[in-house]
């Protein structure tokens, strides 16, 4: 017997398969190279429903942004967890993160696109909370354990995530190291 779905499994299911014909299409060609029309076709749908869904391109855009961003902060927490020195966990966060966004599609959506296509307040806003918030609590965590000098905890967040955010930019394997290196040396000794 066959089930009908409701009218918001459809919208659900509308809704994914656009999620998932942009995340392809944005990270394939970026955000530019990418028309309305080739994401409604991607999701086999016609621009007008594309449209019924999310109000244009870059709402559709933030919407993959955001699940991609949400993706590398849940790798980023799969790296870091456990017990154990908690700058130990910084550094394989980081590991974590630059690993992550060596993959072309988070590196495009994320780091290439995303600020220019959201806005640097948007996408900062976005960045914050997936990243900065959660290395900020890690690193009062370590300054709590001793391992940290006592610092703003805000300036020394924001300064590692803009060195890993560059890191993950430059892409080269090389780049870890001096990552780590960075992270090593707030050590107390």
């Amino acid at each position: 017997m066959l089930t009908r779905r409701t009218q918001e499994e459809r919208r659900e299911a509308t809704t994914e398969a656009l999620l998932v014909g942009g995340r392809r299409l944005f990270g394939a060609r970026g955000y530019a190279g990418v028309s309305s029309a080739a994401l409604a076709a991607a999701a086999g749908l016609t621009t007008g429903a594309m449209y019924h869904h999310f109000e244009d391109k870059a709402a559709l855009f933030r919407a993959v942004f955001e699940s991609v961003e949400a993706e590398l902060a849940a790798a980023v927490r799969r790296g870091a967890a456990g017990p154990g020195d908690p700058l130990i966990r910084v550094e394989k966060g980081a590991l974590a993160f630059l690993e992550a966004a060596r993959e072309p599609l988070v590196r495009r959506i994320v780091l290439i696109d995303g600020p220019s296509v959201l806005g640097w307040e948007r996408w900062r806003h976005i960045d914050e909370k997936h990243h900065l918030r959660p290395l900020k609590a890690a690193l009062i965590v370590a300054m709590r354990a001793g391992l940290v000098e006592r610092r703003d905890p805000d300036a020394l967040a924001r300064l590692l995530m803009g060195a890993l955010t560059e890191a993950a930019l430059d892409g080269g394997r090389g780049i870890a190291d001096s990552a780590l290196w960075l992270i090593r040396r707030l050590r107390r000794t």
